[in-house]
């Protein structure tokens, strides 16, 4: 089998690391045998990898020093698809009241996780999919976990910026497949851009983007409509761009040997 992503994945993993002077247990290519390995091991046909690294043990204080060395958690589970309901009819969202990482924090993967653990409470207790962040100034950010993108009506591929918002893989991966679509005409332009509510509600096509699921059509945010309340023919272009990528771009798959 072959795994997608995995050296993007570590890429961040290696940054994130460093932001928090959080010393990897591992070189780079241990590291990925390791997985490799695991994932070998596991013999799973479809898979979901989770990578942790943490300071290790330690004492009870806030003081990193504490804990000797760090250590490494490999986690390879059976990997469950996304509905295909939501695939061919969409997603819903709110805008979330849950104050967002400061961008510092914000472009760290790390386990800190309780703003988003809250903006996922938030979205399930209101009955929709997803809740999306907005910073002080009134842009939209992230999901608790996603990434989002809109296409005006312009034609435009716009993302939040990445100053304040996490560097997601998979839309990031987007944008580098949707730039040849500006040759064909499909759209007029791909770019990062602060990014109001209202653009996104009058927005013609809005998606999510995530490693679990690729991405996906958000049909009604705040109870509104979004385009015509269906998923839009650029999003379908999207997903068989994700999807082929995932299938059958070398440089974007590492081999698991036998």
């Amino acid at each position: 089998g072959k795994v997608y992503s995995l050296k993007r994945h570590l890429d961040r993993l290696e940054r994130s690391a460093a932001a928090i002077s959080l010393p990897l247990p591992l070189e780079r290519g241990e590291l990925e045998q390791i997985i490799l390995g695991t994932v070998r091991i596991g013999a799973a046909t479809d898979c979901l990898i989770r990578v942790f690294v943490s300071r290790g043990p330690g004492g009870f204080t806030a003081n990193p020093y504490e804990c000797p060395a760090a250590q490494l958690y490999i986690v390879v589970a059976q990997f469950t698809a996304t509905s295909e309901e939501k695939v061919q009819r969409g997603v819903t969202m709110i805008t979330s009241r849950i104050p967002v990482k400061k961008a510092y924090f914000a472009n760290i993967k790390s386990c800190n996780y309780l703003p988003n653990v809250l903006m996922k409470k938030e979205a399930e207790d209101a009955g929709v999919n997803y809740s999306l962040s907005i910073d002080e100034h009134g842009f939209v950010g992230e999901c608790s976990t996603e990434n989002i993108g809109i296409i005006t009506n312009r034609n435009e591929f716009l993302v939040p910026s990445f100053n304040a918002v996490l560097r997601g893989t998979t839309v990031t991966r987007m944008m580098e497949l949707a730039a040849p679509l500006v040759a064909d005409g499909t759209l007029s332009r791909v770019a990062e851009a602060q990014i109001t509510v209202q653009q996104a509600y009058e927005a013609a096509e809005l998606m999510v983007f995530g490693t679990t699921f690729d991405v996906l059509p958000v049909v009604q945010y705040d109870g509104r409509t979004i385009g015509d309340g269906e998923p839009g023919p650029v999003y379908r272009r999207f997903l068989q761009l994700l999807r082929d990528d995932m299938r059958s771009c070398g440089e974007m798959l590492t081999t698991v040997t036998a």
